[in-house]
């Protein structure tokens, strides 16, 4: 991928579009923006508040910035890369937000049966997606078997004693990638920072992350839109209520490269070592945290639709799927799902 957490980069640019017709104001609205994590992050705050604007983007980009040096791979000094670079295989310390990224991403590792993965690191570098540059070639089938022997969630081992929170892995060539739940732990982050300033009107995202709670500057529910899978700007496919849920997207449209004239997404299916083929090109997930819908989006978008269809109804998941057709798109979503849909 070119930058840190890239993922379906999808919301932004509708948050800002469907904001911008929610005019005129009833309550005043702060909205503040800037980049982070290799994409663009969003707060808007409805309603009166303790602290300036000035003030709460200082937080903002404060804690920003210590989600980068935790677990940024594009910065060779975070905790993360040290750990990535480093031959041990012995414990090494590591932050507790970060302690509990890698947990959910080994929950929802096991309940998907490998498909998210977040020891993919040395394919997704492989395939020019990481901080490295593209390939100029397809890699080779026995480059790919190479990488594979560095990956396996089975290999990596965290636990916690009265010291801290520790990282281990058993494979020394192993490359842990977080890029997966960045996004969702950055939302999260704001989550809590916008809570420790007593704001609870607010929709906070990093990249295709989102939260909501509250209210907007019209007194109403904020409404977040899912982009149709396409490399046009604010295309809507469908706009939901979250009611104080976050939602997160994984799409194959907007991140990839082409070569000799083949399609090339930066979302790897670890079984195969490749960029997924099928027809699945958007999946979107609604969860109480945006990490948990971060790392179930990615999940499902390795598997082909039947088989992430019937996973989320396992799991009762919310979740929207949106696939490739000979004359277009279908869609197709879970119960839970259609509870958030604006009819």
């Amino acid at each position: 991928m070119t930058n840190t957490f890239t993922k379906g980069l999808l919301l932004s640019s509708v948050i800002t579009l469907l904001s911008a017709c929610n005019k005129p104001q009833s309550r005043p609205q702060i909205d503040i923006n800037g980049k982070t994590m290799g994409t663009f992050y969003s707060v808007k705050v409805s309603g009166d508040i303790a602290i300036s604007k000035e003030q709460l983007q200082h937080q903002i980009d404060a804690l920003l910035e210590q989600a980068n040096d935790d677990i940024s791979t594009y910065r060779a000094n975070s905790v993360l890369s040290r750990f990535n670079h480093s031959r041990s295989t012995n414990p090494q310390a590591i932050p507790r937000d970060m302690a509990n990224i890698i947990l959910m991403a080994q929950r929802i590792g096991q309940d998907t049966g490998g498909a998210m993965d977040i020891t993919i690191g040395p394919l997704v570098n492989l395939w020019g997606f990481g901080p490295d540059k593209r390939p100029v070639k397809v890699p080779t089938q026995q480059q790919i078997a190479a990488a594979q022997k560095k990956v396996g969630l089975q290999h990596l081992n965290l636990f916690s004693d009265s010291l801290g929170e520790w990282l281990q892995k058993d494979l020394p060539g192993m490359y842990v990638d977080l890029s997966t739940l960045g996004e969702g732990y950055g939302t999260d982050e704001l989550v809590r920072l916008m809570t420790r300033n007593g704001i609870t009107n607010y929709l906070v995202s990093v990249g295709g992350a989102v939260s909501a709670h509250g209210v907007n500057s019209q007194g109403k529910p904020w409404r977040v839109a899912i982009q149709k899978p396409t490399d046009r700007e604010n295309a809507v496919q469908a706009l939901v209520d979250l009611q104080g849920y976050s939602i997160s997207t994984a799409g194959s449209y907007r991140n990839y490269f082409e070569l000799d004239g083949q399609h090339y997404s930066h979302i790897i299916d670890p079984s195969t070592g490749k960029p997924i083929q099928h027809r699945l090109v958007s999946a979107t997930v609604i969860a109480s945290t945006a990490l948990e819908a971060d790392g179930w989006d990615t999940g499902l978008m390795v598997l082909d639709t039947e088989k992430a269809l019937q996973l989320a109804q396992e799991k009762g998941l919310a979740a929207y799927l949106i696939s490739k057709t000979n004359d277009g798109f279908s869609t197709v979503m879970t119960p839970q799902f259609k509870a958030f849909l604006v009819q």
